[in-house]
């Protein structure tokens, strides 16, 4: 069997990537045990039902991540976000979880995840030049 050495492939397919995804759970649950893992998304539409906020992450093993919350320029601080984050967080808790993880950069949107009572646990400096990456955490009521 040839294979290839690795190669820069700047626009993967969204099934190649599916596919690492995939590879990464199967090692993850083959080595813990632990099968409930969830996907988590929320999605808020126009009424051309286009997206205009929404947030998607993942639950497992009784933690949930939030890896991207957005909401569009113009519909920014009038409580979309705090919806959002609101119903993952109610969600989380339906699905047994005791902790939400996240992170963000020091030009995104810290103090409005900080004013929701996440904590800031580690932050890497120069992630990207110049700014800092945060890394969140908050503990969930039962």
């Amino acid at each position: 069997m040839k294979i290839d050495m690795p190669s820069v492939i700047d626009n993967p397919s969204d099934a190649d990537v599916r596919f690492l995804e995939d590879r990464i759970t199967e090692y993850n649950v083959e080595t813990t045990g632990i099968t409930d893992g969830r996907i988590l998304s929320f999605f808020i539409r126009d009424e051309c039902q286009e997206i205009v906020a929404g947030l998607f992450g993942w639950t497992w093993g009784g933690a949930c991540e939030i890896r991207d919350l957005w909401v569009r320029k113009d519909l920014r601080k009038h409580g979309y976000g705090k919806a959002l984050m609101a119903a993952a967080e109610d969600e989380a808790v339906l699905r047994r979880c005791t902790l939400i993880a996240l992170d963000t950069h020091s030009f995104q949107a810290p103090a409005f995840y900080q004013r929701l009572d996440f904590e800031i646990i580690g932050s890497h400096h120069d992630y990207p030049r110049g700014h800092v990456k945060h890394y969140l955490r908050k503990t969930l009521k039962k």
